[in-house]
């Protein structure tokens, strides 16, 4: 039999070590909820984005009624290129596509406004007096379900979206990040985007300003659905590629692929 002393004392270090484990345990559960940030002294969008460049880009999805899709890309055609084109707005088209696998009858064009907000105030001011511009969108409006938009800025070590031969399909991969992850997001893009370069498919990276918030856009380009297959699997056999997955993987919320087919008008085939 155990002395009463020993057996108290027993049950006292077996209380102390119980405290000191629960203490751990609480100190690990809170290194996974608390997270220590540097203090920043800038925005980081402006840590983000690129400086030599003030470009404001535009996303516009929107959700046409199937019946109308075939009017409305003939009808974008023949107005859009227009805006482009004229010398007096402060945009350009960077692309404009057709959802091909993801949401359905759906119609993507990507902007920039060069020179940043004040552009857009510009082109947006004098589109409201544009009277084949206000024609076009009346017409438009009748032909959509919905839709929607958002401004971006682009990330700073991504490539500049410019216009390329085709044919391509387009990847536009779009991720909800957790509030608060963006910086981390950037830095470890940083890095995984130099892993993505082989084949010229990266065509521009984008997180968002105005409308969804932590909002981030990656936009591909690939010959055919099998090139894109090819092409992701190699980057699994590169060495690192794994382990940026792994630590990005965490700061999503939600995520979306769209493989789209650009219109004839698209700077982007």
């Amino acid at each position: 039999s155990v002395p009463a002393c020993a057996q108290g004392c027993r049950c006292s270090c077996r209380g102390l070590g119980s405290s000191a484990r629960s203490a751990r345990e609480d100190s690990w559960l809170k290194s996974l909820f608390v997270r220590k940030v540097d203090p920043r002294k800038d925005a980081h969008s402006n840590l983000l984005a690129k400086r030599e460049t003030s470009s404001l880009y535009k996303l516009q999805f929107h959700n046409v009624k199937p019946e109308c899709l075939e009017a409305y890309n003939k009808l974008c055609q023949e107005v859009l290129p227009k805006i482009h084109e004229e010398k007096h707005y402060p945009c350009a088209l960077v692309g404009t596509w057709n959802t091909w696998y993801g949401e359905q009858d759906q119609a993507v064009h990507l902007w920039r406004y060069e020179g940043g907000y004040p552009a857009l105030n510009e082109v947006m001011s004098k589109l409201r007096q544009n009277k084949e511009f206000t024609e076009f969108r009346k017409e438009r409006g009748n032909m959509l379900l919905s839709r929607k938009n958002q401004l971006l800025l682009e990330f700073s070590f991504w490539n500049e979206p410019v216009p390329r031969d085709g044919p391509n399909i387009y990847e536009l991969r779009s991720y909800q990040l957790r509030p608060g992850t963006m910086i981390e997001w950037g830095n470890y893009w940083a890095r995984a985007i130099r892993f993505r370069q082989d084949s010229n498919e990266a065509v521009g990276g984008f997180f968002s300003q105005i409308g969804q918030l932590y909002m981030v856009h990656h936009l591909w380009a690939y010959k055919d659905l099998q090139t894109r297959e090819d092409i992701r699997n190699a980057a699994w056999h590169k060495p690192g590629w794994d382990e940026l997955v792994y630590y990005t993987v965490p700061l999503i919320q939600e995520m979306e692929s769209r493989i789209m087919i650009p219109l004839k008008i698209s700077p982007l085939q």
